[in-house]
């Protein structure tokens, strides 16, 4: 189950966080860790604080958006302090680690961290399907990067622990990358009908975004849904054929 599971760090500032963070990883048997452009990486003293996690530091991916390290996923889960008000479902940490080890057997799944100072910016909440929070002293709710990392990790390592062996596997989710592939064809058939202007689509394509991410459709729904899709944009051309005609 868990080498499914991934830690996203994005725009991390501090380089010994991204050793510390490496090192909770670790000690819980997490072992993928994605850096989304991170300020200093490699650094002497990521090193120093990875402690026995250099290997993690060694095999970490770094790319240039949250959108490159997530697009194998299947479940993204957003880490955040505050409440945002985007009609995501909302997870504690206990529950994040039972959703993770329920659903790491069969998807790969990103837990997201965002930067030290603000966190996770709203467009990079919008493209989770939770949003995990750490329950805390409400008039100081803010923790260390490491520290969330640590505590998140260990929720997800006991989870794991208790899953049931003998569990039904679950069901096989579309990639992050899939869903952005079914949101354009969404938006293409959208324009072509008229529903929305390509150059102008206001807010509906954000709306349905965050319907799709809600709703989460399995890998066999989203090929039905594009089905319906590609009939819409058949049915549209041969109208206009015929209006030629």
């Amino acid at each position: 189950m868990l080498d499914n599971v991934r830690i996203v760090l994005i725009n991390t500032f501090h380089p010994g966080n991204i050793g510390s963070a490496a090192r909770a990883m670790k000690t819980m048997g997490l072992k993928n860790l994605y850096l989304v452009d991170p300020v200093e990486h490699p650094s002497p003293q990521s090193e120093s604080m990875s402690a026995g996690a250099k290997d993690l530091l060694a095999s970490a991916i770094v790319v240039n958006s949250l959108q490159e390290a997530i697009a194998d996923c299947s479940v993204v889960i957003g880490a955040s302090a505050r409440n945002r008000n985007l009609s995501l479902p909302q997870l504690s940490a206990r529950q994040c680690g039972e959703q993770v080890a329920k659903e790491s057997s069969s998807n790969k799944i990103a837990l997201v961290f965002g930067r030290e100072t603000m966190g996770l910016h709203n467009d990079e909440l919008q493209q989770c399907n939770y949003h995990t929070y750490i329950p805390a002293n409400p008039e100081y709710p803010v923790l260390n990067l490491a520290a969330a990392v640590q505590l998140i990790s260990y929720e997800v390592y006991l989870a794991s622990c208790d899953y049931p062996t003998d569990a039904a596997p679950a069901v096989e989710l579309p990639e992050n990358r899939e869903l952005g592939y079914f949101y354009d064809h969404l938006e293409q058939t959208l324009d072509r009908v008229g529903f929305i202007i390509t150059n102008h689509p206001g807010q509906s394509m954000a709306k349905l975004k965050r319907l799709f991410n809600r709703a989460r459709p399995e890998k066999t729904e989203l090929n039905i849904l594009r089905g319906i899709l590609t009939r819409i944009q058949q049915n549209a051309s041969a109208r206009e054929q015929d209006k030629n005609d």
